[in-house]
């Protein structure tokens, strides 16, 4: 299999318009410039897509805004209707507050491998950092290892090691069995086809919790390997408070089943959506438009 041709950025997000935009200004200043990106939105509110088509206009960026109504935390189901909007044949599956760096695309191309997936590395950045990112007083995305080295002796970030040094795509390893540790929705890199061939994520995973990890172990089950990201891929992840986790060890509970029953299929997932009249929108700002806001009314409503 030659390498992808166009990579589709499926990016999730939910009422935070202003992380939204600096991740989307991160992905304008990408070396590689093969990809698109979808946004994926879990119904966030007219004000917040309002910020977000104003702020995107001008960024260069080949730009999908897919919406659904809100109906609480439905990651699984955005990233769906993120995919099936999608034009690449490789799927990179990134967090709207996860700020890239300059090669995260060209990193993600160098590793996809035929029958594989890439376990991507986030860096935890601290709420203070956060804040004067979001404020436009830091620029993330092009500050120095030395800056970064700084910020991890003040304790304002988790790790420093990823955003200086560079480990060679011919050294990783592709990893046979499935593990736990380490398993990013936030930065996950697949090819579309076998996205496709275990239905995408199982929206049966509702609130926070483990529909990553249900994801990767089908994909497991399907036959494709997992190289880890790490040390290549970092994002940078802006602080937040955490979702609430009510849900979590039901949809624990779910993989663990799975992981001795090998299943490979969603139960509801790209052909068999659980909400299928789920109000849903799609709103395509491509390099034609990608200089002026979008105009009122251009959002085409749909229903999968």
């Amino acid at each position: 299999m030659p390498p992808p041709s166009l990579l589709s950025v499926v990016v999730t997000t939910y009422n935070r318009s202003d992380a939204l935009l600096a991740v989307l200004r991160a992905l304008a200043l990408q070396r590689d410039r093969g990809f698109e990106v979808i946004v994926a939105d879990d119904g966030s509110s007219a004000e917040h897509v309002q910020r977000v088509h104003a702020g995107a206009a001008g960024l260069g960026l080949d730009l999908t805004h897919t919406w659904q109504a809100d109906v609480g935390f439905t990651a699984a189901a955005a990233r769906n209707m993120g995919v099936r909007q999608a034009r690449g044949d490789y799927l990179v599956f990134l967090d709207g507050d996860c700020v890239p760096l300059p090669d995260f695309i060209a990193s993600h191309r160098r590793l996809a491998r035929p029958g594989c997936l890439v376990n991507g590395s986030r860096v935890l950045l601290g709420p203070a950092l956060t804040e004067r990112a979001l404020r436009g007083e830091v620029d993330l995305p092009r500050a120095s290892p030395a800056w970064w080295l700084g910020r991890r002796l003040a304790g304002e970030c988790n790790k420093w090691a990823g955003l200086a040094l560079r480990w060679p795509a011919s050294l990783r390893r592709a990893r046979a069995g499935f593990r736990w540790k380490g398993i990013r929705s936030c930065n996950l890199g697949v090819w579309r086809a076998d996205c496709e061939a275990v239905d995408g994520f199982d929206e049966d995973f509702d609130g926070w919790g483990h529909e990553d990890a249900d994801f990767v172990l089908r994909l497991h089950h399907h036959g494709c390997r997992r190289v880890d990201g790490f040390w290549a891929t970092e994002v940078l992840h802006l602080w937040h408070r955490e979702a609430a986790r009510d849900q979590a060890q039901r949809n624990l509970d779910k993989v663990r089943q799975r992981l001795h029953d090998r299943i490979q299929r969603a139960a509801h997932g790209l052909r068999n959506p659980r909400l299928p009249a789920l109000e849903r929108r799609v709103l395509r700002l491509g390099p034609a438009t990608a200089g002026a806001a979008p105009a009122a009314g251009t959002a085409a409503a749909s229903r999968a």
